[in-house]
C-alpha cells in the first residue's frame, strides 16, 4: 500500500480594516483531487498568528461589508468576547519591548502590532482543521465549506495557507464499524436502579 504526502500553500490577500474570510474550498478540493490521494487526511493550517481556519456551512447570504451572515454572527459573538483593538493600551500586549522589536524588523508603524484581538480571537478558534479523505473525494459532509479567517484588520496583509493531504493511494476496507450498527450513547439504568421504593406509594396510591 503506498503513502503518499503533498503540500500546497494557497497565497491570499486580506483587506484590512474587518476580519476578512476567504472560502478555500474549492482551492482544497482541488488540492484533494490532484494528489491522487484517494483515503486519508487533509490538514489545513495558518501559516500566520492572527489568523483561524474554520470548517462550517455557507450562508449565503451577504451583508454590504462582504461577509456572509453567519460569518458576521460569528464576528458579533468574537467582539464581545475579545473587543476589537480601537484605543492604545487597551490590552497589556505590545508592550514597550515589541513595539521595539516591531521597529527593528521594519514593521511601518507602532499600530501594526496593536492587532492583539486578532491574535487571541486566533487562539480562542484555532489555527487549523483536519478533515477526512474518502474515495478520493474531501468528506465534509452535504453543506461543509473551507474557511481561512484573518482576524487583523489593522492593514491589508498577503497571507498563506498551508494545504497538506496525506493518505493511501488505494482502497480501503469496509469502513463501517460493527456493520454499521448504531451506538446506543444514552444512559441505561439497571434493574437496581429502577427498582421498586416503598416511598412511591404515597404518589401511585393517589392515582388509584
Amino acid at each position: 500500500m503506498e503513502f503518499k504526502v503533498v503540500q500546497k500553500e494557497l497565497e491570499l490577500q486580506s483587506r484590512g480594516w474587518i476580519p476578512t474570510f476567504h472560502d478555500v474550498t474549492k482551492e482544497v478540493c482541488e488540492i484533494v483531487r490532484l494528489s491522487g490521494v484517494k483515503n486519508g487526511t487533509v490538514c489545513i493550517a495558518s501559516h500566520h498568528t492572527t489568523c483561524s481556519v474554520m470548517v462550517q456551512e455557507c450562508s449565503h447570504d451577504m451583508d454590504s461589508f462582504d461577509l456572509e451572515f453567519l460569518q458576521h454572527d460569528l464576528l458579533d459573538i468574537m467582539r464581545r468576547l475579545i473587543p476589537d483593538y480601537t484605543e492604545e493600551h487597551q490590552y497589556r500586549h505590545p508592550g514597550p519591548i515589541h513595539a521595539q522589536f516591531g521597529r527593528y524588523v521594519n514593521e511601518p508603524g507602532n499600530y501594526t502590532s496593536m492587532n492583539t484581538d486578532g491574535h487571541l480571537r486566533s487562539v480562542f478558534f484555532g489555527r487549523s482543521e483536519t478533515m477526512t479523505i474518502k474515495d478520493g473525494m474531501l468528506d465534509g459532509g452535504e453543506f461543509a465549506n473551507i474557511y481561512f479567517i484573518d482576524w487583523d484588520q489593522v492593514r491589508a496583509r498577503h497571507r498563506q495557507l498551508n494545504i497538506t493531504v496525506m493518505g493511501t493511494t488505494e482502497d480501503v476496507e469496509d469502513r463501517k464499524w460493527k456493520g454499521g450498527e448504531t451506538i446506543n450513547t444514552l444512559r441505561r439504568f439497571t434493574d437496581k436502579e429502577k427498582a421498586y421504593m416503598p416511598e412511591f406509594d404515597h404518589q401511585l396510591k393517589d392515582r388509584i
